[in-house]
């Protein structure tokens, strides 16, 4: 007999066919129907879920199923909070952080324990607990952030940081009070507490990225690295409730844990956000309405009153502390909203301590009902607050976001209006593919006239099965570049020989960045050598990248920039330059510039406008390159920026360079980058930097094109 009769139908369903294609119609219809109104789709699933849950028509229960799916949600929501963080601009700021942090947790817990205490007359410890409710809040937010390209914005990233702080503050607060009520406090909580939280830290932050590269540097599988993604969120949130703090810290730190590990422009980040965005977090939102009970505010006064004072403590705190934040560190009015927006939506701590609380009897009255740590009037308080806060939350973010993204858009436009980007992949051996269009999506830039290329030469005498091998080598690197969600145009050309084939589509398609992959057994040839130095360097007009593999990019922790001597006064120093810069950027690896005292100078001016984590040694001479290579770690790749004889910045032992890296860094990742000779007249920003008038110019540019 079949389980689903439409005969009998009854509410709430049960069939699990019928249930989950029902949730998948919300998550489909909602956001397309709001999107026409110009309402945030994040509100619209959460009124659904009040709609269509226990509180409302009673279609769907808030069974385990949901629970289940939308806890990986509201994980992922922090997971991807923490993963999407620059780093360099993490530590850059993180005062500013612990500053925002500071106001968004004392302005709210000073308005909640005023409200608690003195206005609803609660005791000491409940209104302690009552205040550090306001003070937590969920970015629900987020991922509509990340989506308008803002993820980077100083704003966001204190926010996000901050976030993390007031959470941790909050949920310790929890912590210690329920301890109190329950006379678990001494001098062996606090140091139980503080030991499992540093072993938390220490296991997650330095553990869990050694064991995650060592992974994703042995299996290549993508399906096998998503699935150990949701392993490290989950294992992560296991441990942090094991050590006395709440999941979703875990997440976030499981967030920093890979954050080296999955460049923002990667097919493996593409699928993380892809998958959490279509599926796990619009099921937590879902859940989070079904919570939503709208008849509890016409039963009882007491329960307005505390749902009052309860908004105004959470919504008027982050309020206060938004400008202060914004006074502070001088942001625009716009910035100043978005940071109340994020901070603003109370969900996962607020419930969490709110259901923590309410579950917890310190007494009984005469007529032995039971005196809970936080009423019902507050748990049902706390339901009306996450639908406003998420709703204001929805529609500040939004409004404040949309306008920052365009302002960011309109002078990346203006910084780029000369500046054409192509890059042309010459792929030729399959082992390499995949690792070459990586490199290629690193150094991308985000302007949309940006275009990648692969390009096979066939020799006209081959036979079929030449053909054959090359469209399969051309529909990896289309495959590869598409789950990143990049177009890469696949070219083929037929040639006797393969240099003058390179060299032709170089000049039909406007090239500006040739990128040869060499074999992993060969090497630098001979005849490799002498292709290149006659035959794709006579391209001077393009930079020229050859580009060994030892290990996926992603997994290097540290590069070693070497830039000679003079390199300044090549004209394609700059542009290369923002090659090596994007390298960095997208995968978050540590840059160690070793070149003069001068070029110094020019990079430490300019990395003001980025948010590349980099650190500069005065180094001259090639030989101290070679001796510190001897020594290289396994995770550790070379950049060496070349040139031709004759050139400003050529040097004796350039020649010796190749044979170099193969006799004693074939186990390394190594680039070798030639920046073009001479620059074309129609690209006046592709220059070389030859007095200090440049700077002010080239430092906005720069910041322009990060953007």
């Amino acid at each position: 007999m079949p389980l689903l009769s439409i005969q009998h139908l009854s509410m709430p369903i049960e069939d699990p066919l019928l249930k989950f294609l029902l949730e998948l119609i919300i998550i489909l219809c909602v956001p397309i129907l709001l999107n026409k109104i110009k309402v945030p789709h994040l509100l619209g699933l959460i009124i659904a879920g009040a709609v269509v849950g226990p509180n409302g028509f009673h279609v769907l229960s808030r069974d385990s199923s949901v629970v289940v799916t939308g806890t990986t949600g509201l994980l992922y929501i922090m997971f991807l909070a923490g993963l999407e963080i620059n780093m360099g601009d993490f530590k850059r700021n993180k005062w500013k952080s612990i500053t925002f942090s500071i106001y968004t947790f004392i302005a709210p817990f000073l308005l909640g324990f005023i409200g608690g205490y003195y206005l609803l007359h609660f005791s000491l410890f409940t209104s302690i607990l009552f205040a550090s409710l306001f003070s937590s809040h969920t970015l629900i937010v987020y991922p509509l952030i990340s989506k308008l390209g803002i993820a980077r914005n100083l704003a966001v990233n204190i926010t996000v940081g901050g976030t993390m702080i007031t959470d941790v503050l909050s949920l310790l607060v929890l912590a210690v009070i329920v301890g109190m009520t329950q006379g678990e406090v001494d001098s062996a909580f606090w140091t139980r507490l503080s030991i499992s939280m540093l072993l938390f830290g220490l296991i997650v932050l330095l553990v869990f990225p050694v064991i995650s590269r060592w992974f994703f540097k042995t299996v290549e599988d993508k399906i096998s690295q998503y699935i150990f993604v949701l392993v490290m969120i989950y294992l992560t949130a296991l441990l942090a409730e094991l050590a006395g703090i709440e999941a979703i810290i875990g997440a976030f730190f499981a967030g920093l844990a890979l954050n080296r590990l999955i460049p923002h422009a990667s097919s493996l980040m593409n699928r993380i956000e892809f998958i959490g965005n279509a599926i796990f977090i619009p099921f937590f939102l879902i859940s989070v309405g079904m919570l939503i009970d709208f008849t509890v505010f016409f039963k009882s006064w007491e329960t307005i009153t505390v749902a009052a004072i309860m908004l105004v403590a959470s919504i008027g705190g982050k309020y206060i502390a938004a400008v202060a934040t914004r006074k502070t560190f001088r942001f625009t009015k716009d910035e100043g909203l978005l940071i109340f927006g994020m901070s603003s939506a109370s969900a996962a701590a607020t419930l969490a301590s709110v259901m923590v609380g309410y579950n917890i009897i310190i007494s009984e009255t005469a007529a032995g009902e039971p005196v809970r740590l936080l009423n019902e009037h507050v748990l049902n308080g706390s339901i009306l607050l996450i639908l406003i806060s998420c709703t204001i939350s929805s529609f500040t973010s939004m409004s404040s976001a949309q306008r920052i993204a365009d302002e960011e858009k309109e002078d990346t436009i203006a910084g780029n209006k000369h500046d054409t980007e192509n890059i042309l992949l010459a792929v030729k051996y399959e082992e390499t593919v995949e690792r070459m269009v990586n490199l290629g999506l690193l150094i991308k830039s985000k302007a949309e006239d940006s275009k990648l290329l692969a390009l096979n030469v066939i020799n006209e005498s081959q036979n079929d099965s030449s053909k054959k091998h090359a469209e399969k080598i051309l529909h990896n690197a289309v495959n590869t570049a598409a789950a990143a969600d990049i177009t890469l145009q696949s070219l083929v050309r037929y040639d006797n020989d393969v240099v003058n084939g390179i060299n032709s589509v170089v000049k039909e398609q406007n090239i500006t960045d040739l990128i040869i992959g060499l074999e992993d057994e060969k090497g630098f040839s001979p005849a490799f050598i002498y292709n290149l130095y006659y035959g794709y360097l006579l391209n001077t007009h393009i930079n020229v990248l050859v580009y060994h593999a030892a290990q996926p990019i992603s997994t290097v922790k540290r590069h070693v920039v070497f830039i000679p001597e003079n390199a300044e006064k090549e004209a394609g120093f700059f542009h290369a330059l923002l090659k090596v810069w994007n390298i960095g950027r997208n995968s978050g690896a540590l840059i160690t510039f070793h070149t003069t005292q001068k070029i110094i100078g020019i990079l430490q001016r300019i990395m003001k406008k980025s948010s590349v984590e980099a650190e500069f040694k005065v180094t001259r001479y090639w030989q101290e390159i070679e001796e510190m290579a001897l020594s290289f770690k396994e995770d550790e790749g070379l950049i060496v920026f070349m040139s031709k004889t004759g050139s400003a910045s050529y040097f004796p032992q350039m020649k010796a360079v190749p044979e170099f890296l193969n006799r004693h860094l074939h186990d390394n990742n190594h680039l070798l980058i030639f920046p073009f000779s001479e620059a074309e007249d129609d690209m006046p920003e592709r220059r070389s930097i030859s007095n200090h008038r440049d700077f002010a110019e080239i430092s906005t540019i720069i910041g322009r094109m990060f953007k």
